[in-house]
């Protein structure tokens, strides 16, 4: 299952590589995009090197998942999720610099002989140049900055995402996760292992960026491992805050929010996960036919069935009038998710809008495709063509230009 990433688009797939399944065993892997395919490093980095932060305090659990001595959960997954939100917003309340203050350090060397800290931000840089083309167009528009920590961040994402949807994925056990975890902890304590982890390390130091999300994001593919059915919404929605809400956690104290904003710090929060939802929503709806090809069912079992329908409709790939209702439903629920997120985006820094509206804009089209397609996501693949693009992305950035609400209560 496709995720999706930094706000913005669900990750191509990647080309087949070897060494994947090593990396995750030794933590040595990183991009080479130039070559459109993953490379092993023979070069290490010190563990003991860096700086130390504040930024990876430790957690009592792995996940957010509040639980019952006998494993039932005692909220349900949207209370859950706000109460990552608050945690998130009340961090950016407490160390949130102002832009001057924020300052990547380029000569500084990253922890071994892997070179200088600018050479593993430009290598971040090339990978989402790669796979994430039209933001990473809208993220020139950001300060240079803001616009390395979004790279660092965007590979982070795309490198835990490849654990369990790239081409080694059948070989990754829940053990491979904790490991990969626990580097997440060494990168947030400054302890990078290779030249990727060092550009995030370093991008956690110096924005107000909490290790929660990244956790969660590792327990989203934990689901995928043990999971492949969901029984109602309110299971679906966790799953889809852990493998794209995050990102949007991720991503608002490198975007920034408008000094002149008047929203609140959570609301902003809030529309950064409901993009998030939206989006993984809608690549759910797309990716129908390719994830039941996979045996996998990323729609909710409870309203399946009040639609009359089962796992075997979707096996068989037949759209008839029940589908077509059924769909309809669906692709409802996630554009509401998008209006949510349209209340956000505009509270966002200046520089920063224009990339997240054109993934809002874009990603929003993709519904419209498979409305074009009479609900046919078995065999037909819904995507917005060059010609769409060309002319939906002005539109974003005219919505870009547009300033923070002068009030609350358009965000309470």
């Amino acid at each position: 299952m496709s995720v999706a990433l930094l706000w913005v688009v669900s990750p191509c797939e990647v080309s087949n590589g070897t060494g994947f399944l090593e990396s995750v065993r030794e933590g040595n892997r990183f991009f080479d995009s130039s070559r459109h395919r993953n490379l092993v490093s023979n070069e290490r980095i010190n563990r003991g090197g860096g700086k130390q932060t504040n930024n990876g305090r430790k957690f009592s659990v792995r996940s957010a998942i509040v639980a019952t001595p006998s494993g039932e959960r005692t909220m349900t997954s949207e209370q859950m999720v706000y109460d990552v939100v608050l945690r998130q917003a009340a961090l950016v309340k407490r160390q949130l610099r102002s832009t001057d203050e924020l300052e990547v350090k380029p000569d500084i060397p990253v922890p071994g002989n892997l070179g200088l800290l600018s050479e593993a931000y430009d290598r971040c840089g090339e990978v989402c140049a790669e796979y994430a083309k039209t933001f990473n167009l809208g993220t020139m528009l950001m300060t240079p900055e803001r616009r390395r920590a979004i790279w660092a961040i965007y590979v982070w994402c795309r490198r835990t995402d490849e654990l369990v949807d790239g081409p080694n994925a059948s070989y990754i056990t829940p053990a491979a996760l904790d490991r990969w975890e626990d580097r997440l902890e060494d990168v947030f304590n400054g302890r990078p292992f290779d030249m990727l982890d060092g550009a995030l390390s370093d991008t956690v130091s110096n924005f107000p960026v909490d290790i929660q999300p990244f956790r969660d994001m590792i327990e989203g593919m934990r689901m995928d491992l043990r999971k492949s059915r969901y029984k109602n919404f309110d299971e679906l929605y966790l799953y889809c805050y852990y493998v794209a809400g995050t990102v949007g956690l991720m991503s608002v104290p490198i975007m920034g929010i408008a000094p002149e904003s008047k929203a609140t710090t959570e609301s902003v929060y809030n529309a950064a996960l409901a993009l998030g939802i939206a989006n993984q929503l809608t690549n759910i709806l797309r990716d129908v036919g390719e994830d039941a090809r996979r045996g996998r069912v990323y729609l909710p079992q409870d309203e399946l069935a009040q639609a009359g329908l089962s796992d075997e409709d979707i096996f068989a790939g037949r759209v008839t009038d029940k589908w077509r209702i059924f769909m309809k439903k669906q692709i409802h629920r996630a554009r509401k998710f998008f209006d949510d997120a349209e209340k956000g985006v505009t509270e966002l820094s200046a520089a920063s809008r224009f990339p997240v509206w054109a993934s809002l804009v874009l990603y929003r089209k993709i519904l419209d495709e498979i409305e074009a397609n009479d609900y046919n996501n078995f065999t037909r693949r819904a995507y917005v063509s060059k010609s769409k693009k060309l002319i939906a992305l002005p539109i974003a950035y005219a919505k870009s230009l547009v300033p923070p609400t002068r009030t609350i209560s358009l965000l309470s």
